[in-house]
């Protein structure tokens, strides 16, 4: 049995980190220091906002990776655990914020995508305007076309992007400090702020962001069943999270030290090759930005297909209406993959409308991922709370479980208030629509549509959304 193990699963402890930090980073680490100093943020409310994701995301990981051990069934994503612990629908709105964060997901990295080749063609500008959504349009439909031919696996592309992602990463690592452009007296200028805004303000400024540079991080949970040895998966787990918090950390660091805080929030996307041409000159921003398109290009293949894979899966399950289930002859989830794609057709056109910028679409991505990880955690201090749930157990580990849910529990809150009141309405909007898809889902099914709880919670839901509309359209609320 042990032999057969060892031959079917190949990742070592090495292997295993490496993926978690290949499959968790993305573009948001090329921009997140402009990104915060633009919500106003300053270099202490960074740090202090780094050390909380520092600590909630590591609770929220460790939550997941404790779910994984003791409910190994529940193999439908994270949207999974909310329904087992709290009913239906609250697992299907789970399950519909992390579809909608999904293919925000992409419309954001196409934002960043023509932004970056805006460097070397200035007709595309930011990314924002209309031959940047035309083309993103096209390049959509392509990646659509090739998923629909049957493309599941796009390893030597993934391996590319991983290493166009990490090669600027360490230039800029090496270069600040090597070439004296890392100033104290600017990382310590203004260090909490010019009273503008409050110190708590500027730390839930910092939430969308880390947010955003962990979102996938839960992932690491099923590489269980690809390692060679079960006791590997928590200390890569725990390796390559602190290598990505600590990779995190230092650019942002550096990045403060170059500039100050009203420099960086002045920069165009990607921040990173700015602040690199200043210090090693013009090749610095051409490498990052090729570094970008590379990584994004690749990256839109494998979102492309994970936006489509969360309704797909999601409806196999019973989750969503019988339609999103339906593949072609390739096994391609067909219908879920058109239906994604036409929604993030809509959104490029809000882009062109309203001229919206990266930052704004990966600050709605990353507010509505933050339910599921909250339900999430929710449920796993449900389980740990009764030593029963865990099985043979000891003391001590059912104490380090119950510490960890708490702590997951109590960020996903933060999460959620620090992202404010705007983006709450916001996702209001965007959750509201699902209840329809749930209703029919439940009629194809022959079944009641809600609990009178559930039914309480899309009557919230709806006047929310009605509310937002109409402040969005009086102009008092803009998440754009």
């Amino acid at each position: 049995m042990e032999s057969n193990k060892t031959k079917t699963n190949q990742l070592g402890f090495g292997g295993l980190t490496a993926m978690i930090i290949g499959s968790t980073i993305g573009a948001g680490i090329f921009t997140i220091a402009g990104d915060m100093a633009s919500n106003g943020a300053h270099t202490g409310s960074v740090l202090i906002g780094w050390g909380i994701c520092g600590i909630g995301m590591y609770a929220l990981m460790m939550s997941f990776f404790g779910l994984n051990k003791v409910k190994p069934e529940l193999t439908n994503g994270i949207y999974s655990y909310a329904k087992e612990g709290f009913g239906e629908f609250v697992g299907f709105n789970s399950a519909w914020g992390y579809w909608m964060s999904a293919l925000i997901c992409n419309v954001s990295y196409i934002t960043l995508l023509f932004g970056s080749l805006g460097y070397f063609f200035p007709i595309f500008e930011d990314g924002n305007n209309s031959i940047s959504v035309i083309c993103g349009s096209i390049f959509v439909w392509l990646l659509v076309a090739l998923v629909l031919k049957g493309v599941r696996q796009a390893t030597l592309i993934t391996i590319i992007a991983t290493i166009c992602k990490l090669i600027p990463l360490f230039v800029f690592i090496v270069a600040i400090p090597l070439t004296a452009k890392f100033d104290f007296e600017i990382f310590t200028d203004n260090f909490w702020g010019n009273g503008t805004l409050s110190l708590g303000s500027q730390i839930m400024a910092t939430t969308s962001s880390t947010v955003w540079a962990f979102i996938g991080v839960e992932g690491a949970v099923v590489l269980s069943a690809r390692a060679r040895k079960s006791s590997d998966v928590g200390k890569a787990s725990l390796t390559g999270f602190l290598g990505l918090l600590a990779l995190y950390v230092i650019v942002a660091v550096l990045s403060m030290g170059v500039l100050t805080t009203e420099e960086l929030a002045s920069l165009d996307n990607p921040q990173m090759a700015q602040i690199l041409e200043i210090a090693v000159g013009p090749w610095g921003a051409t490498l990052v930005n090729i570094g970008v398109i590379i990584s994004i290009a690749g990256a839109l293949l494998g979102w492309t297909i994970i936006a489509a894979e969360c309704p797909y899966e999601a409806a196999k399950q019973g989750v969503f209406t019988n339609s999103f289930a339906k593949s072609n002859k390739n096994d391609s989830p067909s219908v879920a993959l058109l239906i994604t794609n036409i929604l993030v057709q809509a959104f490029l056109l809000i882009v062109l409308f309203n001229e919206s910028s990266y930052l704004a679409f990966y600050t709605i991505g990353s507010s509505m991922i933050m339910l599921p990880y909250l339900l999430s955690a929710l449920y796993y201090a449900k389980l740990t709370s009764r030593r029963k749930n865990l099985g043979d157990i000891s003391s001590g580990e059912l104490a380090r479980e119950r510490i960890f849910a708490i702590i997951g529990s109590i960020y996903g809150v933060w999460m959620i208030i620090s992202a404010g009141i705007v983006q709450f309405l916001v996702t209001s909007i965007l959750y509201a629509p699902g209840i329809l898809v749930y209703i029919k889902g439940r009629k194809e099914k022959n079944l009641s549509s809600f609990r009178p709880y559930e039914r309480n919670i899309a009557i919230l839901l709806i006047c929310l959304a009605v509310l937002s509309i109409i402040l969005l359209f009086m102009g008092i609320i803009n998440p754009f």
